[in-house]
């Protein structure tokens, strides 16, 4: 089981702060986001485009294992100015 959190326009579009998921099989953070696009057509537009990731409060790529316990973030880009 993994916690997973939504951040900024990503928490306001899916109505959720966060959610635990359970993990089956070995996954990466890439294939979590494409399982969470499976729970419906505003989950899959709310979560299509670039989102960054970050697995235990480190920022890292789609392509990195998450584990068992693991917290996985997903957020929009951020821009300053």
């Amino acid at each position: 089981m993994v916690n997973v959190l939504f951040f900024a326009s990503l928490r306001e579009t899916l109505g959720v702060a966060q959610l635990s998921h359970p993990l089956d099989t070995r996954v990466t953070a890439g294939e979590l986001l494409e399982q969470l696009k499976g729970q419906d057509a505003e989950w899959q537009k709310a979560l299509d485009g670039q989102l960054l990731c970050s697995i235990n409060q480190d920022i890292v790529p789609l392509d990195t294992i998450v584990s068992d316990g693991d917290e996985v973030a997903f957020f929009p880009p951020v821009t300053g100015g």
